[in-house]
């Protein structure tokens, strides 16, 4: 059996309005329990709203298809709070798993955070999603806390990991 070329371009780039129909599909299509605590949110429903604008996500394109988005929110509306943010939300299409998008929108979003004048950048992550903790562990992020049994989901108690590093 011939080894597959696992090589792909990805390009990260702010999101504009006229993604929401693709990040709609790819939120419904990416959504389990293992990384989400809301239901499956509706394909139909647009993916941006009052609360969720385009200005706070960068999208990923993998050879020229949307692959993936990482959400970057300040952590608290608190001014003492200021100098952080937050990642509030990533996925990656299953079919750009393990080929480095999310590393990829992990690293894009970090330097965001730089830019936008953020001295710390934190996250949640379900304790039960191995992938996505040895991803941020190896982007230099630390556990800082955790929640044990923070949430019911699929009928066993799942805990609720913080984690942060400076920039």
């Amino acid at each position: 059996m011939a080894a597959t070329d696992r090589t792909i371009r990805i390009r990260i780039r702010p999101a504009a309005l006229t993604d929401d129909a693709g990040l709609a599909r790819l939120d419904h299509d990416t959504w389990a329990t293992l990384h989400a605590v809301q239901p499956r949110p509706d394909p139909g429903e647009p993916f941006f709203d009052a609360r969720h604008t385009p200005d706070a996500y960068l999208v990923a394109e993998a050879d020229g298809v949307l692959a993936g988005y990482v959400r970057l929110a300040p952590a608290t509306p608190l001014a003492c709070n200021a100098h952080v943010r937050q990642i509030q939300g990533l996925a990656v299409a299953d079919a750009a798993r393990g080929r480095g998008v999310g590393r990829a929108l992990v690293s894009a979003v970090m330097a965001e955070a730089r830019a936008q004048g953020a001295r710390r950048i934190t996250l949640r992550v379900l304790g039960h999603n191995a992938p996505a903790r040895r991803l941020y562990g190896a982007l230099g992020f630390a556990v800082e806390g955790v929640l044990p049994g923070e949430f019911l989901l699929d009928g066993g108690y799942v805990d609720d990991v913080l984690m942060g590093r400076p920039l």
